[in-house]
């Protein structure tokens, strides 16, 4: 009786562990063509998707899951940030140094700006209805007023870029920046860096979230750490294990959850807040290279890039990407029973 009642109960317990993580995997959208990929970014009001794809970005319809067009000439491109009232889509282009404001419902290109060398991470910042262009090589950032298309301040950052969030009632934009494993505080009237904040014990955080209401920061960190940090003082109040190859981030005020997600060993950790802590909820599987991420905070649902990948040579860590194998990997929250 003994051999016939453990693997059932085993069976039980793995059931029961998985039903009480919250996050699986719903669907992939195919997108296929040749060419790598970096960010992606959803505006939750238009239920669209945009990603960044080779040298375009390929927009996405959210509420049928298909791809509606393109924006199309941007060598390089990093990542996308979008001004919803203006109908604008400004997408960095890291090989030309430049960003391109795109219309949002024609997706035809407005306008070239030049930027500092390397543009990479975009932000929107609605207080002052600017975008920044975080440059990598040229550690600086470009400011173009969303309106006019004009660059309005270059801000020197001291070290190398990575993604940024904008608190607009507090008029302050934080960055990381990776190499010199800091959160660079930006004033947004000023236009000039007012603090340098340590993140240790993380290292070289590429991605990063925020939570507004209860001013914390959420940084995912290449040491393996997902770090909160208050957003008022620059002080670290907790850290949670993540795995390797960290690069997007993502925070979800519906439902206090922190999410980063890590491409070489193909995992999201999901975090709860709970005020000073974090709680890892979820070590929730994706698939090998899904780096980057976005979230609609309406459904709760996350967006991942990836493709299927060659076997590495030898002595390195990625192989070449198999043509036509692009795709978004989906994964969301069961709806409520009625």
């Amino acid at each position: 009786m003994k051999n016939i009642l453990l693997p059932l109960l085993l069976s039980l317990a793995v059931v029961a562990a998985r039903a009480n993580e919250p996050y699986h995997f719903i669907k992939e959208i195919p997108i296929g063509g040749d060419g790598g990929w970096d960010a992606l970014t959803v505006d939750s009001a238009a239920h669209r998707l945009y990603v960044s794809h080779a040298t375009k970005v390929v927009v996405i319809d959210l509420k049928r899951d298909l791809i509606i067009g393109e924006i199309t000439n941007t060598p390089g491109v990093h990542d996308i940030a979008v001004a919803p009232k203006l109908n604008r889509a400004f997408v960095s282009g890291g090989r030309e140094n430049k960003v391109t404001i795109a219309d949002t419902k024609s997706l035809q290109t407005n306008a070239k700006v030049d930027t500092g060398e390397n543009p990479d991470a975009m932000l929107f910042e609605p207080g002052q209805s600017e975008v920044y262009a975080f440059n990598g090589r040229g550690q600086s950032a470009t400011v173009i007023s969303a309106k006019s298309g004009k660059v309005v301040a270059t801000i020197p950052l001291g070290g190398k870029p990575e993604f940024a969030k904008a608190d607009p009632k507090a008029g302050r934009v934080y960055d990381n920046l990776e190499d010199k494993s800091e959160v660079a505080v930006i004033d947004t009237k000023t236009h000039a860096v007012v603090n340098r904040w340590p993140i240790a014990p993380g290292e070289s955080a590429s991605g990063l979230a925020i939570d507004l209401k209860n001013h914390r920061l959420f940084l995912g960190c290449d040491n393996h750490l997902m770090v909160m940090m208050d957003c008022t003082s620059g002080k670290v109040l907790a850290t949670a294990p993540i795995g390797e190859g960290v690069d997007g981030a993502a925070f979800d005020p519906g439902t206090q959850f922190a999410f980063a997600s890590c491409g070489q060993t193909a995992t999201v950790t999901i975090a709860r807040e709970d005020a000073d802590k974090l709680t890892v909820v979820q070590v929730l599987n994706t698939e090998r290279g899904a780096r980057t991420m976005a979230l609609d905070p309406a459904t709760h649902k996350i967006y991942l890039a990836t493709a299927k990948m060659e076997p590495p040579p030898e002595g390195q860590r990625r192989g070449k990407i198999i043509p036509g194998t692009f795709k978004v990997l989906v994964y969301g929250m069961d709806e409520p029973k009625k």
